[in-house]
Parts: C-alpha cells; sequence; structure tokens
C-alpha cells in the first residue's frame, strides 16, 4: 500500500510538473494551431483533416507550408523535399537529448516525434527536477501535451471557420510572417557566420527568383544555399574561431 501510494503521488507531481512547464507552449500553439485550422479549411479540408494532419505530421511550420504547397498542387517530390529542408534542424538540436530520451524507455520514439523548437525550449529551460518528480516521465509527458495543444488549436480554428462567418484574408501570410521573424531574430540575435549565411539565402533566393519565376524559385535556391554552404563550411568554421 505504501508503494503504491508513493507511485500514485509521483505520477501526479510528475503530471502537475508537466503542466506548470508546458504553459507557455499551450498559449501559442492555440493561436498558431488554429490558423493553421483556419488556412486548411480555406484551402478545402474540414475540421477533420485538420485533426488528423496534426496528429500524424505534426511540424508547425511544415504543416503551413503543406497547406500552401496542396493549395499550389505541387507534386510528392517537391512536398518531400521542402519537408526535409524545413525540419532538418529537429535532427542537430536534437541530439543534445538522445541520452534523456533513452531513459524514458519505450516513451522514447514519442518523445522524438513531438520534439518541437517549443518543447526543445521548454526542455531546455527546466535546470531543477524536484525528487518526488520522475524526469523522464515528466520529458515526455511536456511533449505530449505540446502536441495536444496543437491538435486543440487546429481544430478549433476549422471549427470557428466554419461556424463564425469572419473574412479571413490575409491569414494565409502568416507562414510567411513566421518566417520572416524567425530570419531577422536569427540575425539580430547571431554573430559572424549566421548573419552571412543569411546574406547567401537572400542572394539565392533574388537571383532564383529572377531566373526561375516566382512559382519554381524556391527549391533552386535552397539547393544553391546548401551546396554554397556545404562548399565553403571549413572557411566558415576557421573564420568563426578566428573572430
Amino acid at each position: 500500500m505504501l508503494r503504491e501510494g508513493k507511485m500514485k503521488h509521483e505520477k501526479i507531481a510528475t503530471f502537475k510538473f508537466a503542466v506548470q512547464k508546458s504553459l507557455p507552449v499551450l498559449f501559442g500553439y492555440l493561436f498558431l494551431g488554429s490558423a493553421f485550422g483556419i488556412m486548411l479549411y480555406k484551402a478545402g479540408y474540414n475540421w477533420i483533416w485538420a485533426v488528423f494532419i496534426s496528429i500524424v505530421v505534426y511540424a508547425g511550420s511544415g504543416q503551413f507550408l503543406l497547406v500552401s504547397l496542396i493549395s499550389a498542387k505541387a507534386d510528392i517530390a517537391t512536398t518531400a523535399l521542402m519537408t526535409l529542408f524545413i525540419n532538418t534542424r529537429h535532427m542537430f538540436y536534437g541530439l543534445s537529448y538522445i541520452e534523456k530520451f533513452k531513459a524514458g524507455g519505450w516513451r522514447y520514439p514519442f518523445m522524438i516525434f513531438t520534439l518541437t523548437d517549443e518543447t526543445y525550449s521548454v526542455n531546455s529551460s527546466i535546470t531543477y527536477i524536484p525528487e518526488n518528480v520522475n524526469e523522464p516521465k515528466a520529458r515526455f509527458l511536456i511533449g505530449e501535451l505540446d502536441h495536444l495543444y496543437w491538435i486543440i488549436g487546429s481544430a478549433l480554428g476549422s471549427l470557428l471557420s466554419q461556424l463564425i462567418p469572419i473574412d479571413f484574408t490575409g491569414i494565409d501570410f502568416s507562414m510567411t510572417a513566421l518566417f520572416v521573424v524567425i530570419f531577422i531574430d536569427l540575425i539580430r540575435n547571431n554573430k559572424g557566420k549566421s548573419k552571412i549565411i543569411g546574406a547567401i539565402g537572400v542572394f539565392s533566393a533574388i537571383l532564383c527568383l529572377i531566373i526561375f519565376g516566382a512559382d519554381k524559385f524556391l527549391i533552386p535556391s535552397l539547393l544553391i544555399t546548401v551546396a554554397i554552404l556545404s562548399s565553403f563550411k571549413k572557411f566558415f568554421d576557421v573564420w568563426e574561431v578566428a573572430k
């Protein structure tokens, strides 16, 4: 009985800890998830599709991109390549949490799946774990709660679009605005090679826009940027150290 009571207390404490840590993500995901649901509804897909995509894909910015690609009737190859480019960053910053995630046992694959920018930020901000909190379970619950918030936001956005006659003109610009803000934040908060990398990306985009046009410039510009960065990686590393 004593052991069962202790385990129950640990479960409650762990859940409360996860909820507390994930609260900042709740408000952001309800808004951004709603924006995704609205965009998807405008593209001709109801709330069931919004929930399904949010459960299976769960890629945040990748989902906004998916709506744009669906609307543009992009082929599977383009969709797959663009999704890979956008979400590759998860593989890099996820490396720092491999050992912590492995401690979760069977939860390990789910913790990888639910690792987003916001979930990573929450996990990184955890500097103290109370004694009565199970850390692997807490990190697992944080990811699952964040996923749930996003699903709820997606459903709400889609349902509101159907029930309330609101003019959502311009909502599809939210993805563009999101990327612009991320790009500006990267340039402002990072020094050295980050600014050069940003300049290379902008130059490649403008060049390919002129050559290929607005409908076909994105993939060539990404390929050029990656090729340049890969070719001059050693130079960037040496230059950064020298500074």
